[in-house]
């Protein structure tokens, strides 16, 4: 299914009232948002120089922010299960840019993103800021890759992957791509590494179209930002944090992420549509 942006939910249409709540709402999270990334950084002058890449501080602060904007937004959320104690990697589904704050907020990590987002205007400085891994598309760099999560996951740190390399309307799960678990066969990291897999579910406000929350295609992020401000009464994003699988229980690449996908995809069927999820 091939989705434009001229195929936005009628939701999306903002009325008088809409306007207002897109300003309150817009300098409330704006501050929130900025104001938490000043506390970060001013933070992170300390923090590096006497941890280096280790962050025991400064998550905390982006945890904070991610769960007030909620609030602010007046979006409801609820976590099912326990999120991955210890380092390992977290895989999700993807529907929106609301996920990076959907799954900061219940637990401490990481995003791994494509290289070119670093150079992306904002997007990329507040990546960076909160200690994005990035990676390029490029096989030659596979062994660099596989040092940089070594490094990252003997500190402790939670690595989220979004498999389906994409994100979505928010009704359904695509197939995870493979290829992005490669690197977690080397030897290196194979015998000790588990992958918690993470089901995103975002129901719709009453009456909206169910689409609401999904952010896909070339839709326009400011006019999705405004249609999010805007709406009113707001849905519900439930996360659901599903039990861990060891690497090393899994022959190989293929193998491994269709039991993901699958497990996510269970989790999906399961609490989308549901009023009380």
């Amino acid at each position: 299914m091939t989705w434009q942006s001229a195929d936005l939910p009628p939701s999306h249409r903002i009325t008088a009232a809409g306007w207002l709540r897109v300003i309150y709402r817009g300098l409330a999270v704006g501050l929130l948002t900025f104001g938490g990334l000043a506390l970060l950084l001013l933070v992170r002058l300390i923090e590096r120089p006497l941890c280096g890449a280790g962050r025991p501080v400064t998550p905390f602060i982006t945890q904070f922010v991610c769960r007030s904007a909620f609030v602010l937004l007046g979006i409801g959320y609820r976590r099912i299960g326990t999120p991955l104690a210890g380092a390992g990697a977290v895989v999700s589904n993807h529907v929106s840019w609301l996920d990076i704050f959907a799954l900061n907020a219940a637990k401490r990590i990481y995003f791994v993103s494509k290289a070119e987002v670093a150079r992306w205007p904002g997007i990329g400085w507040l990546a960076r800021a909160t200690g994005t891994v990035f990676i390029a598309r490029d096989r030659r760099a596979a062994a660099q890759q596989i040092e940089t999560f070594r490094n990252r996951l003997s500190l402790g740190h939670k690595l989220l992957f979004f498999p389906e390399g994409t994100s979505t309307d928010g009704l359904q799960v695509l197939p995870f791509k493979p290829t992005l678990f490669a690197a977690f066969f080397d030897p290196a990291l194979r015998a000790h590494l588990s992958i918690q897999p993470v089901t995103l579910v975002y129901h719709a406000p009453k009456g909206a179209d169910p689409r609401h929350y999904g952010w896909w295609g070339d839709m326009d992020f400011g006019t999705h930002l405004l249609a999010t401000l805007a709406q009113a009464p707001q849905g519900r994003v439930t996360v659901v944090y599903h039990a861990p699988v060891r690497v090393a229980d899994f022959a190989d690449r293929k193998a491994l992420a269709a039991a993901l996908e699958s497990t996510v995809r269970r989790g999906h069927a399961a609490h989308l549509g549901h009023e009380g999820a």
